[in-house]
């Protein structure tokens, strides 16, 4: 009977140990929490990702699909289309990390007025964990 009770606290002993290893974030971003902006041509994305554990960083991509938007509100040629991208690693506390990213669109040639410049496609994703945020609308 004695040496049962030691396996079973031994036992009990070792898995305590590897409890904390198996115990994993579930990181996500914090419900609506990822915002985009449109500043001339400029596009912010900010958010707070939480459930990341014991992480000390994030890496966050920012990727969209900038347009030059002629007066009559067309895409006058494939030219004016481009892919933008940013990227950075933020720390995480407690669990939590905020972010902040910004890309700018330059159109060669540029997109001046009375063209404007408009984003489409926007995604946030937390490349550290295989999480993306898809953004609709226009900006």
């Amino acid at each position: 009977m004695r040496r049962v009770l030691i396996v079973i606290v031994a036992a009990l002993g070792i898995s305590s140990m590897a409890v904390p290893t198996a115990l994993a974030g579930s990181p996500h971003f914090v419900d609506d929490s990822v915002q985009v902006s449109r500043s001339g041509n400029t596009l912010t994305a900010t958010g707070k990702e939480a459930g990341l554990g014991d992480e000390s960083q994030v890496h966050i991509v920012l990727n969209a699909t900038a347009l030059c938007i002629n007066g009559g509100s067309k895409h006058p040629k494939a030219a004016n289309k481009q892919s933008v991208s940013a990227a950075g690693d933020f720390p995480v506390q407690n669990g939590k990390a905020n972010f902040s990213l910004s890309v700018t669109a330059v159109f060669q040639p540029s997109c001046s007025p009375p063209m404007t410049v408009q984003f489409t496609d926007v995604t946030v994703t937390d490349t550290t964990n295989g999480i993306t945020a898809n953004v609709s609308g226009t900006f």
